[in-house]
């Protein structure tokens, strides 16, 4: 299986995420919880780490972070190699904490940072922990509420500065951004995510890939990722390659697939897929979240989107 493609350049913004090994509680209090924060403090003093969002979970953690240095790989080693250190110290232990390496996927700031940044604050509420984003004392849900003075290695203006340029009135209408969610069924917005490593638009992954693909430290071990990129297939190659597989329009779930594999592993919009089919994008995003849903119960739809996926010569 390929590692995850690892794209660095300056200015970069990702969301991480990193889990506790078999899914185990990396943070058992307080303490360790302000000893990880200190962590984010020294990333940002030493390796020039800009953070914007954070969560601590109980067995993970996510991060909205900017790197103007192009060192994601020294930053992340930082924060996780420290904590790893100080944990196994204070409880006798040896070994990895973490689970695997870190996930980090590329994000299109301008399209994706105030949803992200909600998602991220909302954690602890999906979880059930807490009723409002408020009520949780281990995000930075509060310093973007205006509820606390925040910490200086930490910024909040960039995101809050898609709301309004006053700070104050930035912060009313975050406020509301947050808790108009609670009302609203919405989907994540990493269900947008292409190749395990973009969240954003075909503009975003194309200048991405002329401009620092082949000019920045890319894994090259994950070939099947690096194929996905260079060479996505057309709408009628996937069309094409989904009635081959699925056996014509007439199957049930013939145009499903056309429409979950055109988003999923040929990184088109919603807008264009829904243009391309005559269907509205919502209804292409309901569409290829039920199937999603379907394909992780059905090992008969796991197994054809695997051919699917062959044929088109995209991540298998």
């Amino acid at each position: 299986m390929g590692r995850p493609l690892r794209i660095q350049y300056p200015g970069a913004w990702y969301h991480i995420t990193s889990r506790g090994n078999e899914r185990k509680a990396i943070f058992k209090g307080k303490e360790d919880r302000q000893r990880f924060l200190s962590y984010l403090e020294s990333a940002s003093e030493r390796y020039g780490a800009v953070i914007h969002t954070y969560c601590l979970m109980a067995n993970h953690y996510h991060l909205l972070l900017e790197t103007p240095r192009s060192n994601l790989s020294q930053i992340l080693h930082h924060i996780n190699g420290a904590y790893t250190n100080y944990y196994n110290v204070k409880r006798n232990r040896t070994g990895h904490l973490f689970q695997g390496r870190y996930k980090a996927i590329l994000v299109d700031k301008d399209a994706y940072c105030q949803e992200l940044s909600r998602y991220i604050h909302l954690n602890p509420v999906r979880a059930g922990m807490v009723e409002k984003a408020e009520q949780y004392p281990w995000s930075s849900y509060l310093y973007y509420a205006g509820a606390k003075k925040k910490p200086q290695w930490l910024t909040i203006d960039t995101v809050l500065g898609y709301f309004d340029s006053d700070a104050g009135r930035a912060q009313t209408h975050y406020r509301g951004f947050v808790e108009n969610a609670l009302d609203e069924k919405r989907e994540t917005p990493l269900k947008d995510v292409f190749a395990s490593t973009f969240l954003g638009s075909e503009k975003f992954i194309d200048w991405t890939k002329e401009k620092w693909i082949g000019f920045t430290n890319v894994d090259t071990r994950n070939i099947p990722v690096l194929r996905q990129i260079e060479g996505k297939p057309s709408l009628e190659e996937v069309e094409e390659a989904v009635h081959s597989v699925m056996g014509g329009a007439d199957s049930h779930y013939d145009k499903k697939f056309c429409l979950y594999v055109s988003q999923q592993y040929g990184g088109y919009t919603l807008k264009k897929i829904g243009a391309y089919y005559g269907m509205r994008e919502a209804a292409v995003s309901q569409s290829n979240r039920r199937l999603r849903e379907k394909i992780d119960r059905d090992e008969k739809l796991k197994s054809a989107l695997f051919k699917v996926k062959k044929l088109l010569n995209v991540e298998t």
